[in-house]
């Protein structure tokens, strides 16, 4: 049923409370698992948020990595740069992903506040179903 399981990953708690649901469905299912990790371009060139260093972005998707092999999962890891919502529906798109899974709200909250958070763009835009967690 979900074949392949896009789940995109950042620093915030809501994701590493994520972690769980996708571990249990993957191995339901026994879907491919895919981490995204999206970085935001900046136009200070000198990188004040944590996700805009390449470095921390290969460490966070490698300390992911390395948390679905503890439990027995292999992922496949992506970085991507771009808007976040727009970049997780088209890799979703790409990979031709049967479920995205989220945390119900990560670093992205846009400058409008909650209710245009990249979550609820991403419900929106999606090409497969979105199972967010509280």
């Amino acid at each position: 049923m979900f074949k392949t399981v896009l789940f995109p990953v950042d620093q915030s708690r809501e994701a590493r409370e994520a972690a769980e649901v996708v571990a249990n469905i993957v191995k339901t299912y026994n879907s491919r698992l895919i981490l995204l990790s999206v970085v935001e371009p900046t136009e200070d060139a000198s990188g004040g948020d944590a996700m805009s260093s390449p470095e921390k972005v290969a460490q966070l998707l490698e300390a992911a990595k390395s948390l679905f092999a503890d439990q027995g999962i292999s992922a496949d890891a992506i970085e991507r740069q771009g808007k976040p919502a727009f970049t997780i529906c088209d890799v979703a798109d790409e990979l031709e992903a049967n479920l995205i899974i989220m945390g119900c709200r990560g670093l992205g909250l846009t400058d409008e506040g909650s209710h245009d958070s990249v979550t609820n763009r991403v419900i929106n835009l999606s090409p497969c179903p979105v199972l967010i967690v509280p």
